[in-house]
């Protein structure tokens, strides 16, 4: 027995001799590029200070008659002094007139349904075999979707899903799409105390909901809101549809001066429950619930102080002209003539591709110059000299604090993770989103900004990044820069009487194949 446990601990020992040289290598190799990347962050800052120093040395070395020769040559030269000020001035007016005028946050609002909407587990499948659509396989299916879709036991569902038997109508479907939005209005304009009339631009997305009147003429007639307002309604852009509704408030804020831009963001589902046997369209079923976000934006300068966001960057990406990208969220009818969202295998691919070209714009905007470099050199090596070298994925961590990635399902959570060399506490906000309130589709970004609100997570000057990804297929992505700490304390949001619950721990499991 002695010499058994001396040969084992005799193998522990040269394990660890084996494995320690690769720990130290990769510690060294972590310094060397944190290193590096200070160092060529701050390298025009240490490139100026000798230069700096060398012209204060000669100016300390000029005698008064030097200043008195450089006064008279500039005074002989008056003309030319005059134009080039002139100049200089006229140049300067004209940059700052046609800058992009800032875009702040003043706040935003999400909804949080009635306690009473809760739908657990077992709540939703007594609700599914109610129907009496479903085949006994596709209940398991649905079932086995459930158990490993990340969801909790404290999602919503509509009203009209839940009550027995469901009842999915245009009334009811109204019913959810006006609770949801004056919901999440209500609670923007007490936060923000801004008047609804003195809102110029409403913009509204939902992509599968499109009545007649259309839900901005709801929010429109409801708020008593101007004649002059300038309203867009957008449907059929998936869950990214939020951030190009930011992006379109954006330019509009360029255009019109000293405004506010409400920002509506929701999904319906009382008449998109799938009742069919398909089960590409099935898995709909089982992830999206209710929620919805108001988001109020201005571009007056005067509202910086008490604004907590402002925009940086918007970036989109459109892979529609792919047959594949197009089809891969598509809504059509079954054998059986029942309408559904049928999701295709290629789904996980697309968003992978779209993800590639999306960072490709929007890393040389917010990259430091460090991680750039290295990503240059990288392509080089493989494009022009035909090297076998993997490609480099940026570090993103560098460019920004906070992720919000839209919480669509674990699946795309847990690729995205592994892709951008995200940690779990990266990861958190969405997962607990997903956990808590399941997809609300296009809301589900403000749902995890929220998170990060009510865990005291945000500082003055944190850089915050909201990437989506929806059908067509669009990936975008908005940079926000917080202009002030948040103190969870003042703030209310979905979050606040249930953040010391969180974070829970979800279980990782394999995913069920259609």
């Amino acid at each position: 027995m002695e010499s058994q446990s001396d040969s084992a601990s005799a193998q522990n020992e040269r394990s660890q001799q084996q494995h320690l040289p690769n720990f130290l290598q990769s510690v060294n190799v972590k310094y060397v590029k944190l290193g590096y990347h200070y160092l060529v962050s701050n390298g025009l800052f240490l490139l100026l200070v000798p230069l700096i120093a060398a012209a204060s040395m000669h100016l300390s070395s000029l005698t008064s008659e030097d200043f008195l020769l450089l006064w008279d040559k500039l005074r002989f030269n008056l003309v030319a002094v005059v134009l080039s000020s002139t100049l200089i001035v006229s140049l300067s007016t004209i940059y700052f007139m046609k800058r992009p005028r800032p875009v702040y946050l003043l706040d935003f609002a999400c909804y949080k349904p009635d306690s009473a909407c809760k739908c657990p587990r077992e709540r939703f499948m007594e609700q599914s075999t109610r129907a009496a659509s479903f085949t006994e396989e596709n209940l398991a299916f649905q079932k086995k979707i459930l158990e490993r879709s990340g969801l909790g036991q404290s999602t919503y569902f509509p009203e009209a899903l839940l009550s027995s038997p469901p009842n999915p109508c245009m009334a009811e479907a109204r019913k959810e799409a006006e609770t949801v939005m004056f919901g999440a209005i209500d609670d923007l304009l007490q936060k923000t105390g801004v008047k609804p009339k003195d809102i110029g631009i409403l913009i509204v997305n939902c992509s599968l909901f499109n009545p007649t009147p259309s839900l901005s003429a709801m929010v429109v007639n409801h708020y008593k809101l101007r004649g002059n307002i300038i309203s867009y309604n957008l449907g059929g852009m998936g869950c990214s549809a939020g951030l190009i509704s930011i992006d379109l408030a954006k330019h509009l804020l360029q255009v019109h001066r000293n405004s506010y831009a409400l920002v509506v963001s929701m999904e319906n589902i009382t008449l998109n429950w799938y009742m069919g046997n398909n089960r590409s369209m099935l898995v709909s079923n089982c992830i999206f619930r209710v929620g919805g976000a108001a988001i109020l934006l201005t571009n007056r300068r005067s509202e910086r102080r008490r604004s907590k966001y402002q925009l940086v960057h918007t970036v989109r990406t459109h892979k529609g002209a792919d047959g594949r990208s197009y089809g891969c969220v598509f809504q059509e009818e079954d054998g059986t003539g029942k309408i559904g969202v049928a999701l295709s295998k290629d789904l996980m691919a697309v968003a992978g591709e779209a993800l590639k070209t999306n960072i490709t714009t929007l890393g040389p905007l917010v990259l430091p110059m460090s991680e750039q470099l290295i990503f240059f050199f990288t392509l080089v090596m493989r494009k022009v000299f035909k090297m076998k070298v993997k490609p480099y994925i940026p570090d993103f961590k560098l460019a920004f604090e906070h992720f919000c990635i839209h919480a669509g399902g674990r699946a795309v959570l847990d690729e995205l993770e592994k892709n951008l060399a995200l940690s779990e506490w990266h990861m958190e906000p969405s997962r607990m989103t997903l956990y808590r309130f399941g997809n609300t589709s296009s809301s589900s970004l403000w749902y995890e900004l929220g998170y990060m609100e009510a865990e005291g997570r945000m500082r003055k000057g944190d850089r915050t990044w909201q990437i989506a990804f929806g059908s067509g297929f669009k990936c975008n992505s908005a940079v926000w820069r917080a202009l002030r700490a948040i103190n969870p304390a003042k703030e209310k949001n979905p979050w606040s009487e249930e953040i010391h619950e969180f974070p829970v721990r979800v279980p990782k499991v394999e995913a069920v194949r259609a």
